[in-house]
């Protein structure tokens, strides 16, 4: 049987770390399948295999680390073609620049939120100055 997975850094990391790479290759059901066998196994390795799924939310992703890791390796490597590494690069910057801006106004847009309902609160607090008539 031969193995498809194998990573260049594999030699680097512990066994623990290719563990995790290997079920990150394999996606959620490697982890799931990793985690009731831990239970069946010795309850506690199968609780702390759930524990460190919720704490890296592995549990709640759609894609895995491995995905990721490809992505990026995809997005900066060349293709060789100089006038469409340009191209691409100036895109990715555009791209950036967008969701940079993008961020930022929505930053601003919480900010705005924050303050209007800050101000009805303390509008709310004061005391009304109809009610508080002298004697």
């Amino acid at each position: 049987m031969t193995q498809t997975y194998s990573p260049a850094y594999t030699a680097e990391r512990s066994w623990l770390g290719r563990a995790e790479d290997l079920l990150d290759a394999k996606g959620k059901p490697a982890w799931i399948a990793a985690t009731v066998i831990g239970f069946i196994v010795f309850w506690p390795v199968g609780l702390a295999l759930l524990a460190y799924m919720i704490w890296s939310k592995r549990m709640f992703k759609s894609s895995s680390c491995a995905k990721r890791r490809s992505h990026r390796s995809m997005t900066s490597r060349s293709t060789g073609n100089a006038a469409f590494d340009a191209y691409k690069a100036d895109t990715l910057a555009r791209l950036e620049e967008e969701q940079n801006n993008f961020e930022a106004f929505l930053t601003r847009l919480r900010e705005a939120k924050d303050k209007a309902e800050f101000d009805q609160f303390m509008a709310d607090r004061a005391p009304k100055k109809d009610n508080a008539e002298p004697a």
